[in-house]
């Protein structure tokens, strides 16, 4: 379980950093700072993690994982980072309010309790998702085939 911690814990502290300097930065919620750039980086930086993690776990084991063992510790990776990621916003919405979630689509006229549950729902079902995505393809090209077993 170490790995899978480590690993998640980084993506979210990345996350953390690059919402906290671009928020403060750029201003505009609608910029494309915020509505294209931040989707790049945060799967960019998840797709970075779980392959140094599962390059970690080959490291561990002394040989490479198998494909099953790569998927499971890379969605154990997605997991953490998609619990801690939404307590992050959860303490942002307890210390800051609302204001960040006004800009999301659609919340005009909508009660910010939905686009709150929406946006966590969206957050940890999509680090999973992409997760399991990432999990798959990285496992595939890693992991140990069977002619490699003696």
């Amino acid at each position: 379980m170490k790995i899978p911690l480590k690993y998640g814990l980084m993506i979210t502290l990345g996350v953390i950093v690059w919402v906290l300097i671009v928020r403060s930065i750029v201003t505009n919620p609608q910029s494309l700072v915020h509505t294209l750039g931040s989707p790049i980086v945060f799967n960019v930086l998840h797709f970075i993690m779980i392959y140094l993690g599962l390059t970690a776990l080959g490291r561990e084991k002394g040989e490479r994982p198998t494909f099953k063992e790569g998927v499971k510790t890379g969605v154990k990776i997605s997991f953490v980072y998609a619990l801690t990621a939404s307590l992050f916003f959860v303490g942002v919405l307890a210390v800051i309010g609302t204001r960040w979630l006004e800009s999301e689509p659609g919340a005009a006229g909508t009660p910010m309790s939905r686009i709150a549950a929406q946006a966590f729902v969206g957050l940890f079902l999509g680090a999973m998702l992409f997760g399991l995505i990432y999990s798959t393809v990285i496992s595939f090209f890693l992991a140990k085939r069977r002619s490699e077993e003696v």
